[in-house]
């Protein structure tokens, strides 16, 4: 692909990692299953094993397809390099581990995903690395407990699941005034939506088994950024071992051609169904940055290109209405998922927090009768109807 010219994301996300020749001029980019890479010429082989020419040896550490689906999506985050990771939360615990070391700080917010907040509740403190939590819609307090020291500021936007917002820029600004480094989950947004890095971030990571695969099909994780850290983050997990799988990086690849497309589409039904559930009297509130009454959706709408097919609603009742309502829906999977092209539905406690207890979910600003809702790609008025239908049972 031309360096010298800047695709759009459409394009990007067709062929961004797949401009090389492949193995017998095949079209599509081949599932390269072998572990090992063999080499006659020993003295080549440890050129490859030294980084110092381009090569494989063996697949936890790099892969063809894997690789291809890093550089797709290197591409379209606008970065210098990516690594690939099993999962998510493997992208995710392999970059806190990369950066931190014990006796370090790291700043972040309240409403995180429920993985990454155990790690910042259990897991880092168990290395002397000192965790900091801050109201994430006050960005005046984040930045005085920047302003203190740390070493990396962690930040996601919008939130799962509450789908607040915050303002990349203004926060990576306060974070590099002290030379730390900030990490951004852009798992909800997609570099379709939102590129952290060009807001000021130093590395952005995404759980792919969402909307980057958009199938529900594949597990995978990925972090991308300056290639001084991608190597540093990339060696940590080359020796820890969470590598992504090449079937799995084949699925990814093939369902991000049409991430585009997907997230369009997505973006259109979701503002409308949210306005939808903003008319019915069954419904509390309505979590969705792209509507004027979000309480951020100033700074979604200066930091986004489109506003995600995720939101979230608290229903009247409890969650005993949550329990009636949601068996009523017959164009959404009721599962622990989402980015993908079918509907899927479920309440925090069995889906983005389900780690945690009820009390630990309302200290977070999640109430149990919220429910969080990904738009697929069927037809909006039918998932209205269907919303309807549901809610008027309760």
């Amino acid at each position: 692909m031309n360096e010298h010219n800047d695709p759009k994301d459409a394009t990007l996300a067709v062929w961004a990692g797949e401009d090389k020749p492949h193995w017998e001029n095949a079209t599509q980019v081949p599932v390269v299953h072998s572990v090992s890479f063999g080499y006659a010429d020993l003295e080549h082989w440890a050129k490859v094993g030294r980084g110092e020419v381009d090569g494989h040896i063996y697949s936890r550490n790099t892969n063809p397809t894997v690789r291809a689906f890093e550089e797709k999506i290197c591409r379209l985050e606008r970065a210098q390099d990516a690594t690939a990771f099993a999962s998510g939360m493997a992208a995710i615990s392999n970059t806190l581990f990369t950066l931190l070391t014990p006796g370090d700080r790291i700043v972040s917010i309240k409403d995180s995903y429920g993985g990454t907040h155990k790690i910042f509740q259990e897991f880092l403190p168990r290395f002397n690395i000192t965790v900091t939590l801050c109201d994430t819609t006050d960005q005046g307090a984040i930045e005085t407990a920047i302003s203190e020291g740390c070493q990396v500021l962690y930040l996601e936007s919008p939130t799962n699941p509450t789908m607040k917002v915050v303002d990349i820029a203004r926060l990576a600004a306060a974070a590099h005034r002290v030379d730390a480094l900030v990490v951004v989950d852009n798992t909800f947004a997609t570099p379709v939506n939102q590129k952290p890095l060009v807001l000021g971030a130093d590395l952005v990571l995404h759980s792919a088994t969402k909307y980057l695969g958009g199938h529900a099909d594949a597990l995978g994780g990925a972090v991308c950024g300056p290639q001084d850290l991608i190597r540093r983050i990339f060696h940590f997990r080359e020796i820890n071992g969470a590598a992504l799988d090449p079937m799995a990086a084949y699925l990814l690849l093939r369902g991000m051609k049409t991430l585009a497309l997907r997230i369009e589409c997505q973006n259109q039904g979701a503002i409308q169904i949210a306005r939808f559930l903003q008319s019915h009297a069954a419904v509390e509130h309505v979590f969705y940055p792209g509507l004027d009454s979000h309480p951020q959706h100033d700074i979604a709408r200066r930091q986004m290109q489109g506003f995600g097919g995720m939101l979230a609603f608290s229903v009247k009742g409890g969650y005993g209405a949550v329990m009636q309502f949601l068996p009523r829906l017959q164009y959404a999977h009721r599962a622990a998922n989402l980015g993908a092209v079918e509907t899927i539905v479920g309440p925090p406690a069995t889906t983005s927090h389900v780690e945690l207890n009820a009390s630990e979910r309302a200290a977070m600003g999640i109430p149990e009768n919220l429910v969080r809702y990904s738009v697929g790609i069927e037809d909006v008025n039918d998932l209205i109807e269907d919303l309807k239908q549901a809610l008027d049972s309760i």
